[in-house]
């Protein structure tokens, strides 16, 4: 059994980490929580040390592994920091702000024989994995186009920041979910096109981003914006024989803000209604037209990995590459805004 400490004691570690930790009985013990005000705004979990104290974590011997779920800005810091203090450490995303940031903290991991990988929670949302079921079933026939698409309608936000923040850009905020996806899956793209925009104008946050990406011709495109009253559909997947479409994200979110959690057996299980449709033509030139029930999302997954990498000694679930690469694309993307 490994035993956790959290260090921010927010809605990231209550609401996307924490849930899944508890699920994870025989794997995981979380002994100490750690935030700088000591507020109180979640449920306490029963036998758990709260502390405004650092040193409650980095003096106790028994801790093995640190996850990092402050402001995004602060996690290069805080990670470097857990590192000097000789504890493995798991890191929300993004990682950090820049590659050298990134590098850093990879090299300081290894010279201290360290763990640190970024929460990349994301690779299993039940849309995607749904995406890679129906693409690995050849019913689409070569692949020709794939959509990764997160929206919001959150016009407020964009409205209300009126000057640009690296940190809290748009892309940092959500390109480090769905890029990591398509990483994931594809690996190194041949080629990379940005358009990253202020649509309320330059000076203004990142409020729009379109990330196309080549793999070997075929179109990845990674988009998102805070305007969409209507969401673009999830997923879109486009071969020579059809397409795939899935219009709702992963319910797995959903339940989590409405305090429905993992103990339950129905948590983040698509409704029929949530199912995508596959659209085709075979081999005999007949036309289909069907639902695909959805896979099961389980955020649980990555503690698994970060399980199965610091007992039984497997590759990590996220490689550095893949986070060194993702950062690279952000960094180079937001370099367009100023």
């Amino acid at each position: 059994m490994l035993t956790i400490a959290f260090i921010g004691n927010g809605k990231s570690a209550n609401r996307y980490h924490l849930p899944y930790v508890l699920k994870l009985k025989d794997q995981f013990k979380v002994k100490t929580i750690y935030s700088r005000s000591g507020k109180q705004n979640w449920q306490p979990i029963a036998g758990v040390h709260y502390t405004t104290n650092i040193d409650d974590i980095y003096q106790d011997p028994e801790i093995q592994l640190v996850v990092v779920s402050t402001p995004s800005q602060s996690h290069y810091a805080v990670a470097k920091d857990v590192l000097q203090h000789g504890k493995n450490v798991l890191v929300e995303k993004p990682f950090a702000e820049t590659t050298a940031e990134a590098q850093e903290l990879f090299a300081l991991a290894q010279e201290k024989h360290l763990f640190i990988q970024c929460y990349q929670n994301r690779r299993f949302d039940s849309d995607f994995l749904t995406v890679q079921r129906v693409i690995e079933s050849g019913k689409l026939g070569d692949l020709l186009e794939v959509e990764d698409n997160f929206d919001y309608f959150r016009p407020n936000v964009p409205e209300q920041t009126t000057r640009f923040n690296w940190a809290d850009s748009f892309l940092y905020g959500h390109a480090c979910h769905t890029l990591d996806q398509i990483i994931s899956y594809f690996g190194r793209p041949d080629d990379v096109h940005y358009d990253v925009r202020q649509l309320l104008g330059r000076g203004r946050m990142s409020d729009y981003f379109d990330l196309d990406l080549d793999y070997d011709g075929v179109k990845v495109a990674v988009k998102s914006s805070y305007f969409r009253i209507k969401p673009r559909p999830s997923f879109v997947v486009v071969g020579q024989k059809g397409m795939f479409v899935k219009q709702e994200t992963d319910r797995q979110e959903f339940d989590l803000k409405h305090f429905y959690m993992p103990d339950h057996a129905d948590f983040g299980i698509d409704r029929p209604e949530d199912y995508g449709t596959l659209t085709y033509v075979d081999d005999a030139g007949q036309y289909h037209e069907e639902k695909v029930v959805s896979s099961v999302g389980d955020y649980s997954r990555m503690y698994q990995g970060v399980y199965d990498t610091l007992v039984n000694g497997q590759p990590k679930l996220v490689k550095d590459e893949e986070t060194l690469l993702q950062i690279k694309m952000l960094e180079t993307g937001i370099r367009q805004c100023h």
